[in-house]
């Protein structure tokens, strides 16, 4: 469901983005103040990222307490860990895509880490800036990766589904005997019901009364290459 609604929620706001350096601050604002619940769709974009973060990390604790990454299920475990890796590059390159002072010295500081990789880590970095700074490549490129992860992330969560339904889900006393299971109907439909409401329910209190709650107020600032943020 949070895939579903960041993926619908993105292609609407890349309508009315710019991937520019210049423009790119500008157009947020833009969605903000004059596109049709434009701050909403902002909004839900924004803190749905975080709602799908607080989902993806119960799901793998989850997945540790009952032992999923025991055989069988390696590789549904392991398919798993990749889309967990997608997810946190689609974050990261969306962060920056604002364009705000966060977004900047973000970027900057923690492509500068791919600098520690032996041998090629400089010119692998060189690569994702575009040139030999982050600029208007970098967020090209940003942009670009953006919007195609979450298309790889939906097409690999049809694979995770079926190892999943290949060796089934684990249980808190790790049987897979079958014998203590209960049918779909009632019992998990009532408790993803009662998920879902809570889940929209507490969704809804950041979208739309804590909406920048998540956020860095320095992000609210444009870019300046020339000033680092003070906590910096």
């Amino acid at each position: 469901m949070c895939l579903v609604i960041q993926i619908l929620s993105g292609i609407l706001l890349s309508t009315h983005y710019t991937a520019n350096i210049d423009l790119a601050f500008s157009s947020v604002e833009y969605i903000m103040r004059d596109v049709p619940n434009g701050w909403f769709i902002r909004y839900v974009h924004a803190n749905g990222a975080s709602m799908f973060f607080i989902i993806v990390y119960s799901h793998i604790f989850r997945g540790l307490y009952y032992g999923s990454y025991m055989k069988p299920r390696q590789l549904l475990w392991c398919s798993g860990v990749v889309l967990f890796l997608l997810i946190m590059g689609t974050a990261f390159t969306g962060y920056v895509l604002p364009w705000g002072q966060m977004s900047f010295w973000g970027a900057t500081v923690i492509t500068n880490m791919v600098t520690a990789i032996p041998f090629g880590g400089q010119t692998i970095v060189e690569w994702l800036w575009g040139g030999f700074t982050v600029n208007a490549p970098t967020l090209r490129r940003f942009y670009s990766v953006h919007f195609l992860l979450p298309f790889i992330i939906a097409g690999l969560t049809i694979i995770h589904l079926a190892l999943l339904h290949k060796d089934g889900s684990t249980s808190p006393i790790g049987s897979d005997t079958g014998v203590d299971d209960v049918p779909f109907y009632p019992y998990y439909f009532a408790k993803d019901l009662f998920a879902f409401t809570c889940f929209v329910l507490f969704f809804g209190v950041f979208v739309f009364f804590f909406p920048n709650l998540l956020n860095h107020p320095d992000n609210c600032i444009p870019a300046d290459p020339m000033e680092t943020p003070k906590h910096l």
